[in-house]
């Protein structure tokens, strides 16, 4: 830890996943391949729904917002950590850390509010048919999408206000993570840890109960049907309900106890920065058939418009 004149930290030490050379190279090549395949994954969905017309509704529009957030949420730190596998020097400014901290909470604020803004699409989409398209209209969705902006704004805001003054020391993780960072403070931080824990680990709990809550009512109301389309509602509400298992999980786990130091905590950490931003687009193609169809359709367009490009 590197210290100014006047005391304050103007650098972390991140003890990264492992100490063992040969692990660190073989985690350089294996979470390359990963962030890379992340990357590209959300960037084909975000494409392919932008391309394709038939695609342009309310659910398609807000799942396309969901991989350009996973894409972010996948970059804010990923980059860096593949970076430090290969660097003796594994250390991060102060600035560099809070920023971390922001975009980590800007982004999970932002998807929470999008999963939520999902369920209640599948939820009018089932449950109140006549009424979707006056309800979900395009005003509504672009009016979700920026209020999942401004809730992941002040949600981050409120995490660093309160942290940027704290003396610190080294992060035994591989990226900047609030609960893993006041822990390293040399003062009494029981009530940061709880305002942490009213502010992230009961909101991320209460949205995943209420999310539960109203999948449940959606799942009820397509079991009382058996059309066809009754079949593809279930789908895509199974695929939702996965993807939003698999965020809050982790979440509600180191948020709920950030007092405690669990041997899984780096674990669960590497899962929701970087396998579930993998996951989601991985879940949403293989479960869709539209979005299937579209990304054979945009691919076999571009192949087509290569081969006439090259012909002479």
């Amino acid at each position: 830890m590197a210290w100014s004149n006047q005391s304050v930290v103007t650098e972390f030490i991140l003890r990264g996943l492992s100490s063992s050379l040969e692990l660190q190279i073989f985690y350089f090549l294996f979470f390359s391949v990963v962030y890379a395949a992340t990357v590209l994954g959300n960037l084909l969905i975000v494409v392919t729904i932008a391309s394709e017309p038939h695609l342009h509704s309310s659910m398609y529009f807000l799942l396309g917002n969901l991989s350009f957030i996973d894409m972010s949420l996948a970059s804010f730190a990923t980059p860096k950590m593949i970076a430090d596998f290969l660097s003796e020097h594994k250390g991060i400014s102060f600035e560099g850390c809070m920023t971390q901290i922001f975009f980590l909470h800007l982004l999970g604020g932002a998807e929470i509010v999008l999963l939520i803004s999902m369920a209640f699409d599948r939820y009018v989409a089932i449950c109140k048919p006549l009424r979707y398209l006056t309800i979900m209209s395009g005003r509504m969705c672009v009016g979700l999408v920026i209020l999942s902006g401004i809730v992941g704004i002040f949600h981050a805001l409120s995490q660093l206000a309160f942290t940027v003054n704290l003396p610190f020391c080294e992060v035994d993780s591989f990226f900047c993570d609030l609960p893993l960072v006041i822990k390293l403070a040399c003062v009494d931080t029981y009530i940061l840890g709880v305002f942490m824990i009213s502010t992230s680990g009961m909101i991320a709990l209460v949205c995943f109960i209420l999310l539960v809550i109203s999948y449940t009512i959606i799942l009820v109301t397509v079991r009382q049907h058996s059309s066809g389309g009754s079949s593809k509602a279930l789908s895509t509400c199974s695929a939702h309900f996965t993807v939003v298992t698999l965020f809050f999980g982790p979440c509600i786990f180191i948020y709920v106890w950030p007092f405690t130091n669990f041997p899984i905590d780096k674990v669960l950490s590497v899962f929701y920065t970087i396998f579930t931003p993998l996951l989601n687009p991985v879940i949403y193609t293989l479960r869709n058939k539209d979005i299937r169809y579209s990304m054979r359709k945009l691919s076999s367009h571009i192949f087509k418009s290569r081969k006439t490009d090259h012909t002479p």
